[in-house]
């Protein structure tokens, strides 16, 4: 078996190990950019879609991580989601877009659920897709 890191600290979408993490209960942090390239970070609830290489954040569409985001348009907004665990941490990055079509709300709040718990009614709603470009970590 490869080793689930390199020197560099990069890990596999499909290593089991990096999976098991990403199933844990663990809160994460987003990283998003302000117009003036200083960073916001926020502690989030996110999953982890492997087999699509994309994960996920839920969130009102009038947060300011959700207006960084849409502001960067379709090319999307480079962004670093973050969990850790003592000594275990991966961050995914990539770059983030919103979605906010009734079935890709659902998807993400189901998601959500099975990690987390369901989440309270919000008519707000939108989530946060981030193609992950890279994953960095220890685990």
């Amino acid at each position: 078996m490869q080793p689930v890191r390199d020197k560099d600290h990069l890990l596999r979408l499909d290593d089991e190990r990096v999976l098991e993490f990403w199933r844990e209960r663990h809160l994460c942090t987003l990283t998003t950019l302000r117009a003036d390239g200083t960073p916001h970070v926020v502690p989030v609830g996110a999953t982890l879609d492997p087999a699509a290489g994309i994960a996920r954040v839920i969130t009102s569409g009038g947060t300011l991580k959700a207006r960084h985001v849409a502001a960067a348009g379709e090319a999307g907004l480079p962004v670093a989601l973050c969990q850790v665990d003592g000594r275990r941490w991966a961050t995914a990055e990539g770059r983030a877009v919103v979605r906010n079509a009734p079935e890709d709300v659902a998807d993400a709040e189901r998601r959500y659920a099975d990690r987390y718990r369901t989440p309270r009614e919000n008519p707000e709603r939108v989530v946060l897709e981030i193609t992950i470009s890279r994953m960095i970590g220890n685990v």
